[in-house]
């Protein structure tokens, strides 16, 4: 992202999400559970019906959505989507959508959180494969982080999410580099932009309203499989 392209304001991004309407193995249907470790996330409801079920340090909770809802959660909300007919959600990322660039961690078992490499081979579905193939590994790592969530959610006292933080946090750590640089062309130019418009109308001038510009987009890629839905995605 450059100053010729800087993005949506804020340096936020959105995608349209049909939340997926599979079944799992406790009789919901609904998305993967997953974190987010460096961005905060907000959902606005444009149709149908469900919940977002979130476990933090503070405990469980489940939030009804439906059309006209607005919900968002911090870094560190493990979060799953349950879906009661027909959801559908316009998602806000922080930071230029690093949350769906890689600033996620599903809830796996333990033992699929021990390095990167094994942790790839349980989560990533391959672009060019077959869409019948995409979607049975999107429905596979779906179902084992379920497994881990419910571990989680079951454990008493708050040994089981720490550990979880800590290998979710281990597991992202190479990747911050390459994070860093997204926020630094996405969010933190845009306050720094912010700033330097502020300086210059204090000082009566305004030499940035001669180069307002209007720009609109259609989404990049239509139905990717995402965590929690098919997603309709733009820009990055």
């Amino acid at each position: 992202m450059s100053a010729n392209n800087p993005g949506l304001p804020g340096g936020v991004a959105i995608s349209h999400l049909s939340v997926y309407d599979w079944p799992a193995a406790d009789g919901v249907c609904g998305g993967t559970p997953h974190m987010h470790l460096a961005c905060s996330e907000a959902y606005v409801v444009t149709g149908g019906r469900g919940a977002v079920q979130t476990l933090t340090a503070s405990g469980y909770e489940s939030t009804p959505l439906q059309a006209g809802t607005v919900a968002w959660f911090t870094p560190g909300t493990i979060h799953r989507l349950v879906n009661e007919g027909d959801l559908r959600i316009t998602v806000l990322m922080q930071n230029s959508g690093l949350p769906e660039a890689g600033d996620a961690v599903l809830t796996l078992p333990p033992e699929y959180l021990a390095d990167p490499e094994t942790y790839a081979r349980a989560t990533v579905i391959p672009a060019d494969a077959p869409e019948e193939e995409q979607e049975r590994i999107a429905r596979a790592r779906r179902d084992l982080a379920l497994e881990g969530y419910r571990t989680l959610r079951a454990a008493e006292g708050p040994q089981a999410l720490a550990d979880f933080h800590r290998a979710a946090a281990a597991l992202v750590r190479p990747r911050i580099a390459a994070w860093r640089e997204r926020w630094r062309q996405g969010a933190e130019a845009a306050a720094a932009a912010t700033g330097v418009q502020l300086d210059s109308l204090e000082q009566g001038e305004f030499p940035h309203l001669a180069h307002a510009v209007v720009r609109s987009e259609q989404p990049a890629a239509h139905g990717r499989f995402g965590m929690c839905g098919r997603l309709d995605v733009y820009g990055n």
